[in-house]
């Protein structure tokens, strides 16, 4: 089923857990993804099963923490 074809999903917290389970659901579902995250590696892991899936992401690594 492709019911986001032609939509863009912006996913925070994208580099595990539900995030990254939101992001492959999406990514199934047509949708394009711009992924947040505090690590980039994972989020690079995230982009590139979501790309071998013929899906389509990028990734911005961030922190939005006040230390």
């Amino acid at each position: 089923m492709t019911t986001l074809n032609n939509k863009i999903a912006i996913v925070t917290g994208a580099s595990s857990g539900i995030g990254r389970a939101a992001a492959e659901l999406f990514a199934r579902e047509g949708a394009a993804l711009v992924l947040s995250g505090r690590r980039q590696a994972a989020l690079d892991e995230v982009i590139a099963h979501i790309t071998a899936a013929g899906g389509r992401a990028v990734a911005v690594a961030g922190d939005v923490s006040d230390d």
